[in-house]
């Protein structure tokens, strides 16, 4: 009812309905989009609010990718919360396409993802940078580290479509241009662990997710030689954002805690 009122306000049809689906119109789609911007716009009047304190408080919404959430929330919060006590935060886990549509429409202020996005409409900052390391059985412990071309003939798992992480090992194995011999996909690297801890073939992992995911799985890790393949962290906001200044103070404490977590030297009681 509240549809077919702002329908006759605005004098045109924004949803076409039918007996077994609805869908906007043109016209309804770009209502749709004008009505993104103008709650953006209000949020950002907000923003230009809290930009004009002393420190940053209220609501902070952060995107993370799933090979990064997992392994360095736990000590980001602990860290943000003791240096930024007001600061409430807002964690959103998904894939780098949806992070960065997220970011455009202003459902979250930032996001930490895997660098370059190549978007000029986005400030980056790079936070670390971690090598892959390869995961195999624990049978394979001390045998030759296979070369990139030699990953093309082996049981290689990935993660499935729409993971950074998946176009990152595939860049490293060279496999866009020629196909490998089987591929099979999973939805976490806690799936891929387990699966190769199982015998089923071998796998990539970034370095911050190793501790936790291979500690209850047979398997053997090693690393490739130089140049290893890598990737590097950092965190992304629109350039219009009023809070660029309080992002990049955000920034450089969440490199502090990363950097720390990585070393082993952080401590979330202190």
């Amino acid at each position: 009812m509240q549809i077919k009122e702002l329908e006759d306000v605005l004098g045109g049809v924004l949803i076409e309905r039918s007996a077994r689906q609805v869908a906007l119109t043109e016209f309804g789609a770009e209502a749709a989009r004008q009505v993104r911007e103008i709650l953006r716009a209000v949020d950002e009047l907000g923003d230009y609010a809290r930009a004009s304190q002393a420190r940053l408080a209220g609501r902070l919404r952060v995107g993370m990718i799933p090979t990064v959430a997992p392994y360095l929330l736990p000590v980001v919060i602990a860290h943000l919360a003791r240096h930024y006590p007001q600061l409430d935060i807002h964690v959103r886990e998904t894939v780098t396409p949806k992070l960065l549509q997220e970011l455009a429409e202003g459902r979250i202020d930032t996001a930490i993802v895997a660098l370059p996005v190549s978007e000029p409409s986005l400030t980056e900052i790079p936070l670390f940078t971690e090598s892959f390391l390869l995961v195999r059985p624990a049978a394979d412990a001390g045998a030759p580290v296979p070369s990139a071309e030699s990953l093309r003939e082996m049981r290689l798992l990935l993660l499935e479509e729409g993971h950074c992480f998946r176009d990152q090992a595939l860049s490293f194995c060279r496999l866009q241009s020629s196909p490998p011999r089987e591929v099979l996909d999973a939805s976490s690297l806690s799936t891929l662990v387990q699966m190769v801890g199982a015998g089923i073939g071998v796998t990539l992992v970034p370095e911050m997710a190793v501790g936790v995911e291979t500690r209850s799985a047979p398997v053997s890790l090693a690393r490739f030689p130089e140049p290893q393949p890598s990737r590097t962290i950092g965190m992304v906001w629109r350039r219009t954002n009023p809070l660029s200044r309080q992002l990049t103070e955000i920034a450089e404490a969440v490199a502090e805690a990363a950097k720390a977590a990585r070393s082993g030297t952080y401590d979330r009681t202190a």
